[in-house]
This record gives C-alpha cells, structure tokens and sequence, in this order.
C-alpha cells in the first residue's frame, strides 16, 4: 500500500476531520511507532505503521484505495452489471477491491475512464462545481463550417438546455470521404452530450473518443487495458 498522509489516516479511521486531525497532530497527541509528530506532512504506511491517539492505538479499519485508468473499447457498457448480460467495463478490470466506474461513456464511444472505490473521488470528478475537463476526438459525416464551430464553442440548444461553452476546434476534413475529424473539450456529463451537441448543428456522429480527462490521456493504453494512476495523478485531482 502507498504511503498516506497521517492527517488522512486518522481521518479515515474516524478520528475526527482531516482539519481537526491537522490540529491534533500539532498539538502533540499523535505518535507514529511509540514516537510524537508535531510536524504536518508526515506520511505513513498503515500496514506498517503502528499510529498511537492519546497513547491508544489506532486499529486501521480503512479499506485499501484504488484509482484506475481504463481505455475503454466500443461495445462495452459503463454499468456495474448489465441487466442484458453485455460485457462491462467491470469485467476488463479484474482486481479483489470492488470498484465503480466514474461518469459514463455510451457503449459506442471508447476512451479514457476512471474507476475507483473512493467515493470522495468520485464526487471530486463529477460535481459540476469542479469543471473537470474531458476531451473527445469526434469524427462526423459531412464537412464542418467554422459557422458551425462557433456556435458549438457558444452553446447549443439540446432537449430542455443549453450547453455550456465549449472548446472546438477541427482537425481534419476530408473531403473524399466525406467526414471531419473535432476535437471537443467540455466540463460537463450530460447523456450523450457529445452526440447531442454534433446533431444540434446538423451533424451525425460516426466515431467518438474520449481521449483525455483533465491532462490524464490514454495514447499509451491500448485499447480494452488499464493501469493503476501515480499518486502524483491522483492528488492532481484533490487540489
């Protein structure tokens, strides 16, 4: 198991706040294997570790924390379990930790999924509050006008709302086969939104991909793998 910052074990373990445990710490009431820690940023490990409150030992009743990138393919479902019986996302990562995806992607759109077991995470990822950015790769029939560009960028009219600014931008027309390639970045999670927004300006989408969450991408996953993120990926997303 990773290190993890005292003040987040004692927390996690029911203490009393991360804040509160902060307080504790400098007041000299925690003591990390038989010795006192006035100092904040001391990391442990809490299968190690022996962490003492009041000089009473903490039993560590915390579960272990996963976080993982998934470069998920078309065809399958973002569901815990599928009521049709189709291949889920649950079942390319095959860990002991049970484990939910963050968001959604439709079953024909492939790309870059989070799954984890920390539900503060998930809230970090998905409250619109927090504006995380997802990229998408979208191929349309038919070529894009910077007309319609624009009013992407500005925000279209979708069922009963209008969606937020986004960032367009084309990368490819090709005009023998009649398709463009955008890239679109928003910070929103509507059903479907990326689907919705090409048709509101007279687009059908042919292929979508999500290549990128925040600055976290999947160009070096191959599609159907996964990988655990660095702590360094992780607390990105916690600031």
């Amino acid at each position: 198991m990773e290190p993890i910052r005292l003040q987040k074990f004692l927390a996690t373990n029911g203490i009393a706040s991360r804040r509160k445990c902060e307080e504790l710490i400098l007041q000299g009431k925690v003591s990390v294997n038989g010795k006192i820690v006035t100092e904040l940023g001391v990391k442990i490990n809490p299968e190690v570790d022996e962490i003492a409150y009041n000089g009473k030992k903490i039993k560590n009743t915390s579960k272990k924390l996963v976080y993982i990138l998934l470069n998920k393919p078309i065809g399958v479902v973002t569901t815990v379990k599928d009521q049709f019986g189709r291949e889920s996302v649950l079942d390319l990562v095959k860990i002991p930790e049970r484990i939910v995806p963050v968001g959604r992607l439709d079953m024909y759109t492939s790309g870059a999924l989070i799954l984890t077991n920390d539900g503060d995470f998930v809230y970090q990822l998905t409250h619109p509050k927090h504006e995380i950015t997802k990229t998408y790769h979208v191929t349309v029939i038919g070529k894009v006008t910077q007309e319609e560009v624009e009013k992407l960028r500005k925000g279209v009219k979708i069922e009963d709302y209008v969606t937020r600014p986004a960032k367009v931008k084309i990368l490819k027309i090709d005009e023998e086969k009649n398709i463009a390639r955008l890239e679109i970045v928003i910070h929103e999670g509507k059903n479907r939104q990326i689907r919705k927004m090409c048709e509101a300006i007279g687009k059908k989408v042919v292929a979508l991909h999500r290549s990128k969450i925040e600055d976290l991408h999947v160009k070096d996953l191959k599609i159907g793998t996964w990988r655990y993120l660095k702590e360094s990926e992780i607390q990105k997303f916690k600031l």
